[in-house]
């Protein structure tokens, strides 16, 4: 028998296979996640993140200058409020002197070049855990909305570049634009978490921050009633469109692996850049397995981390962008 085509005539060779190869991760995809907290000269680890620390803003700065110097060009902040500065109003997210402020400041002025993408929502200071502020045992979408404005508009002088908000309310990608457009911050960009789903896969994270729904009467027990439901990807693309044309510059997909349905659907839809997450409890399993001697953890990493981009993405935050960039400059 002739086989006059044969698809391993391409695979044959590792020559060859770079040739055709159809997808390309690089550095210049990755956006590195960092929890800072109050103090100095300090550091904690999170137990279910191996190599994943809590940091005092200094030691902060140190670990952009070493991910800058990699290649990583983009961090994503977000803040261990001490809880006698949480409330139900979340003012200490506007406060020009609070711990976002001035890590932004802090990173902006020993690594001018890396952008920063500080994280946009309520629940680090919530005393209750929410995305948004509790009126009458809800989460009150428009007073959110103002708050979430306030907060990106004093993240923007502080010196963010692009603000990124996680929390899901409707309309505030339109609030955050206007309120940026009016102090006239007028070149700072929105990452929109426009299909952010009520995953189980936040754990780890939740427990880095502190900011899981808190067992409270009256108050809503999880982020369901305002996070979309996994069951649903027509529900997606609404989002999607919505906050395109309120002004969203960048769309956010998350989870990562679980939801590359989502994220090759939307690609097919839209022009924008779109950038997914590579969650926590998707970086704390990989760890898991790679602790347990079950994979391989650099090939697991590269792997995962291109299945992400062939799907579709533009952008991926991942807590492995070190180890990744490391990799990738070998």
């Amino acid at each position: 028998m002739i086989l006059y085509s044969r698809n391993r005539r391409l695979r044959m060779k590792a020559g060859v296979r770079a040739l055709v190869q159809e997808t390309t991760l690089t550095v210049n995809d990755l956006v590195m996640p960092m929890f800072v907290m109050e103090g100095k000269g300090e550091q904690q680890p999170i137990a279910s993140m191996p190599g994943i620390f809590r940091r005092s803003v200094d030691l902060a700065v140190e670990e952009c200058k070493a991910l800058y110097s990699l290649g990583v060009k983009a961090v994503n902040l977000y803040m261990k409020v001490p809880d006698d500065l949480k409330d139900n109003t979340g003012k200490e997210a506007w406060n020009k002197d609070g711990l976002m402020q001035r890590t932004i400041r802090e990173i902006k002025a020993a690594v001018p070049e890396m952008v920063l993408m500080p994280d946009v929502a309520l629940d680090p200071y919530s005393i209750y855990g929410h995305d948004g502020i509790i009126t009458k045992g809800e989460v009150d979408n428009d007073a959110t909305n103002e708050a979430l404005a306030m907060m990106a508009v004093s993240l923007a002088d502080a010196g963010a570049d692009i603000v990124a908000p996680s929390d899901m309310m409707d309309g505030r990608v339109l609030a955050i634009r206007e309120a940026l457009e009016e102090s006239g911050h007028v070149n700072v960009g929105i990452l929109s978490y426009a299909a952010k789903y009520a995953s189980s896969f936040y754990g780890p994270f939740r427990s880095a921050l502190d900011s899981a729904p808190k067992d409270a009467m009256d108050v809503p027990k999880d982020k369901k009633t305002y996070q979309m439901d996994f069951h649903n990807s027509r529900e997606a693309l609404d989002e999607v469109y919505k906050d395109v044309a309120e002004g969203a510059d960048i769309i956010m997909i998350k989870p990562g692996l679980p939801y590359l349905d989502i994220v090759a659907k939307i690609r097919r839809e839209i022009e924008q850049p779109i950038a997914v997450y590579n969650v926590s409890g998707e970086y704390a399993m990989l760890k898991a397995a790679v602790q347990n001697g079950w994979l391989d953890n650099d090939k697991a990493i590269l792997e995962s981390l291109t299945c992400i981009k062939r799907a579709g993405a533009d952008l991926i935050f991942t807590y492995a962008a070190k180890e990744a960039a490391v990799l990738l400059n070998e």
